[in-house]
């Protein structure tokens, strides 16, 4: 009885987590107006990634171009507000990375909080601005892709029954 117990909730268990686990969708608009301190950069970009709750892999694409000369790196930094500077969280391509850059990085606990806060942005560097050419802060966009397939999934109503014919 102990062991059928047991084994019942070690299912569970596995069926909760497998459940449980998510892909969530991201992304940032990178330009000069949002680094830390603005640039008059003409660049723009864009981050789009999808994280996995389970594994904690970001994997993204990055685009950019306009910039005043070619990248030199571009990071994932944090944690940090719109209005802050921080360090390096994960590097996006080589050195010198050209558009597109594309991958995956595994996030720690910590960097998982970062991002699910909105507390992590891009940066792309060029030796013109060496601190940061363009940056984007990433933001979560599953929310209105919940809301979307929640809509999209939420049957018609059902039709009233038809009236039974009157007795004869």
């Amino acid at each position: 009885m102990f062991r059928r117990v047991l084994l019942a909730t070690a299912l569970s268990a596995a069926f909760v987590t497998a459940a449980s686990a998510a892909t969530l969708h991201y992304t940032a608009r990178l330009s000069g107006r949002s680094e830390v301190p603005k640039t008059d950069s003409k660049g723009k970009g864009k981050f789009d990634a999808t994280f996995d709750t389970a594994t904690k892999a970001l994997t993204y694409t990055l685009t950019f171009d306009g910039l005043s000369g070619p990248a030199t790196a571009a990071h994932i930094h944090g944690p940090a507000t719109r209005t802050q500077t921080a360090g390096v969280v994960a590097p996006l391509g080589d050195k010198n990375p050209t558009s597109p850059v594309s991958g995956t990085v595994t996030l720690t606990d910590d960097q998982t909080k970062s991002l699910q806060s909105a507390k992590l942005y891009v940066n792309v560097h060029t030796a013109a601005d060496a601190s940061g050419e363009i940056r984007g802060q990433i933001i979560g966009t599953h929310a209105r892709h919940t809301k979307k397939a929640a809509a999209e999934a939420t049957p018609a109503p059902a039709a009233a029954p038809a009236a039974a014919a009157p007795p004869k």
